[in-house]
């Protein structure tokens, strides 16, 4: 278990470190947008391939980035039952999610997606477009985002069942956020240092 861990580690720095770094295709992706903005007011003027690219830019951080959104469990959650069950039993339906749905479906993505990306590598299509831009970059965008999801459910798998085996810590507090029993314990402290700040007032 302590080398599975060790793995889980790794990946989870890898999808922090791509993480850090996505964030500036968003950057990049909105100074083209506005730069095109400008050329088409000023000069009358523009390109499909400014157009392309910023989507280019967005496939590539929406993708890459779903690693990392995982690692910092900030995918949408539609809950209403799960919150009201056990801890265990919240733990087994995230190990079921990851191992029988996640990664078949991370699998089905990649047999899929690998061998269109070489092709279009191979073929070096081009968009339709006047003056678009090549394709394959926004293709292989495709594997390596599935791949860095697929990593982190199997992180996120191996945490869990360390969890269950009381070899590390529960996986679905977020780093900084309190547990349930922390909240309530300040919610307690709270009303003690209000009710001891009230008692001096109503004795004199």
């Amino acid at each position: 278990m302590q080398g599975l861990l060790k793995l889980s580690r790794a990946i989870d720095w890898l999808n922090a470190q791509v993480g850090k770094w996505v964030i500036w295709l968003i950057l990049a992706s909105t100074a083209i947008s506005a730069i095109n903005a400008v050329v088409r007011k000023v000069f009358n003027t523009s390109s499909n391939a400014y157009l392309e690219v910023q989507w280019y830019l967005f496939a590539w951080s929406f993708l890459l980035a779903a690693g990392f959104t995982l690692l910092n469990r900030e995918h949408v959650r539609i809950d209403v039952l799960n919150s009201r069950l056990p801890k265990k039993a919240q733990i087994w339906i995230d190990i079921v999610g990851f191992a029988l749905f996640l990664t078949p479906l991370c699998l089905l993505v990649l047999y899929y997606t690998v061998p269109m990306t070489i092709q279009q590598y191979q073929s070096g299509e081009m968009s339709g477009n006047p003056g678009g831009l090549i394709r394959w970059p926004v293709w292989l965008a495709l594997p390596l985002g599935f791949s860095l999801l697929m990593l982190q459910g199997w992180s996120e798998l191996i945490k869990r069942i360390a969890f269950l085996g009381g070899k590390g810590p529960d996986p679905t507090v977020k780093a900084g956020e309190k547990t349930a029993e922390e909240e309530l314990a300040d919610i307690l402290r709270q009303r003690e240092l209000a009710a001891a700040a009230e008692t001096p007032a109503v004795a004199r």
